[in-house]
């Protein structure tokens, strides 16, 4: 069972489209393991359509009923073909990516090992998976059973997604499926348990600041590869 969820305005903000592409990956990848948020976003989306339903329109019954017709037909063609892609995709799912949400797998077609991991210590790692400039990073953090990541401080708002094994910090033990949320009040230093090395996903607003005397030399590089410093190309 989940422990750690996104919040109610976050949900909101999901269904409405409000939230930010980066941040709105991360809560799909949640979803893809959390029946009770699933149907937290399912009342919700129904309230949203309730409340769009009542707004008045210009449009005559029979414009409104051919577009009725038209998005009915576009829904049932698109879920035939949904329903044809998950059987072959469930078909084809393998060792390699079924820790993976299906939200992430177009980021991570084949599985964690092959993405370009950049280490940082001996036991943590991190491979980016987005950067567009002026955004959100999202990025995948790998530290080994046992280890733990550098104290940290945070600039901006961070979202922690756990995928595989298991870590804990000063405020409690988040397991695979669980949703964090940080910000620039929080300093903590995650420790992962001793049974399996733990992969997350993270979308950092802004670069982590390392705290710890021999780890501070890894700030420039947080910074660096985080899109808000990165110019945007000409």
């Amino acid at each position: 069972m989940l422990c750690y969820h996104p919040s109610l305005d976050m949900l909101v903000d999901y269904s409405s489209g409000a939230l930010a592409l980066p941040h709105a990956l991360a809560v799909s990848a949640h979803l893809d393991q959390c029946a009770e948020c699933r149907e937290q976003l399912k009342r919700l989306n129904t309230l949203g359509a309730e409340l769009f339903s009542e707004q008045p329109t210009s449009a005559s019954d029979s414009q409104l009923s051919a577009l009725k017709a038209n998005v009915l037909e576009a829904i049932q063609g698109q879920t035939e073909v949904s329903a044809k892609t998950e059987v072959t995709q469930a078909s084809e799912l393998n060792e390699t990516l079924k820790d993976i949400p299906a939200s992430l797998r177009r980021l991570i077609p084949k599985g964690f090992d092959s993405l370009s991991w950049m280490s940082l210590t001996p036991s943590f790692k991190l491979a980016m998976l987005s950067s567009e400039p002026g955004g959100a990073q999202v990025a995948l953090s790998r530290i080994k059973a046992g280890a733990h990541m550098p104290t940290h401080t945070h600039t901006g708002n961070e979202i922690t997604l756990v995928l595989t094994g298991a870590f804990s910090d000063e405020e409690g033990v988040y397991r695979r499926g669980d949703f964090i949320c940080r910000n620039d009040d929080d300093k903590h230093k995650p420790r992962v348990t001793k049974d399996a090395e733990c992969i997350c996903l993270i979308v950092l607003d802004a670069p982590i600041e390392f705290t710890g005397w021999l780890t501070r030399f890894l700030n420039p590089i947080m910074r660096r590869f985080h899109p808000n410093n990165t110019p945007a190309e000409a």
